[in-house]
């Protein structure tokens, strides 16, 4: 008699201890560059997935350079990043698996609307960078290995300046942060667009150069491959993928605007599975 007085008792305990465990939510841990998060991009996207599949996706928002160095290390299930050339390194060293493309916007220069190197006048981006470099202007560096900062480099590289001294300031920092230096110093520096739309109401900086093919900057993602790595949720990460390259997914990144701007384009036809670009 004791025992089946109790068993309801046992019962409702073992409920309480096991439904947690049963209803416990999937954890997707994303390495993402700084500039899809500072948009505010990220939350309008992930909201979706996250509600479908009983998931929580947690960010990590760094420099590409970084956020591809959490994937080697299989710190991250997924990774998505702007950094083309890195990213086919990635996965042809085997590090990741179904990489896709997702969208794409381009970088811009800004500075002050003075403009002291005279930016505006250039015919194309190495150009513009040549003005900045012989003029010594002031100029912001991520200097953090991200997408922007490696573009910055190569764009130095083809004006055949080496950036070094006072008038160059590298931070370190995510591409926010340094658009905010770069106004307070009224310096230049290189930026996505989709970054500087979601600030420019705080800024004082503007648009000096843009336009040229080489300023480009498409995203991909990609799963970190699990023959590395076994812990990773891989099953969670394909689905992801699948998600932001699908209908949905691309639909909620052409929809996403700042202040009437569109921020980002999709870069996936729904339900052909081909890139525009």
């Amino acid at each position: 008699m004791l025992s089946r007085k109790l068993s309801p008792i046992v019962w409702l305990i073992a409920s309480a201890v096991l439904a947690p465990a049963a209803l416990a939510e999937q954890v997707l841990k994303m390495a993402t560059t700084t500039s899809t998060e500072n948009t505010g991009l990220l939350p309008v996207l992930n909201a979706p997935f996250e509600k479908k599949h009983k998931a929580r996706i947690d960010v990590i928002a760094v420099g590409s350079g970084k956020a591809m160095k959490l994937g080697e290390n299989g710190d991250v299930d997924i990774v998505f990043v702007h950094d083309p050339e890195a990213e086919e390194k990635f996965v042809a060293a085997g590090f990741g698996v179904d990489r896709g493309a997702v969208m794409h916007n381009d970088f811009i220069i800004v500075g002050p609307e003075a403009d002291p190197a005279g930016v505006k006048s250039a015919k194309t981006a190495d150009e513009a960078f040549k003005k900045i470099g012989e003029a010594k202007a002031g100029f912001v560096s991520r200097g953090d290995e991200s997408g922007t900062h490696v573009k910055e480099k190569g764009l130095w590289r083809k004006a055949g300046v080496q950036p070094e001294g006072e008038w160059y300031l590298s931070v370190g920092q995510g591409m926010g942060a340094v658009l905010r230096i770069a106004d307070d110093k009224a310096y230049y520096t290189l930026t996505d667009r989709g970054t500087f739309l979601a600030s420019m109401g705080r800024l004082t900086v503007k648009p000096l150069f843009e336009g040229d093919p080489a300023l480009f900057n498409p995203y991909h993602v990609m799963a970190v491959n699990p023959k590395k790595h076994k812990h990773v949720n891989y099953k969670l990460a394909k689905k992801y993928i699948d998600y932001v390259t699908g209908a949905e997914g691309q639909k909620t990144i052409g929809d996403f605007k700042v202040a009437g701007q569109q921020l980002f384009y999709p870069d996936v036809i729904p339900d052909k599975g081909k890139s525009k670009k």
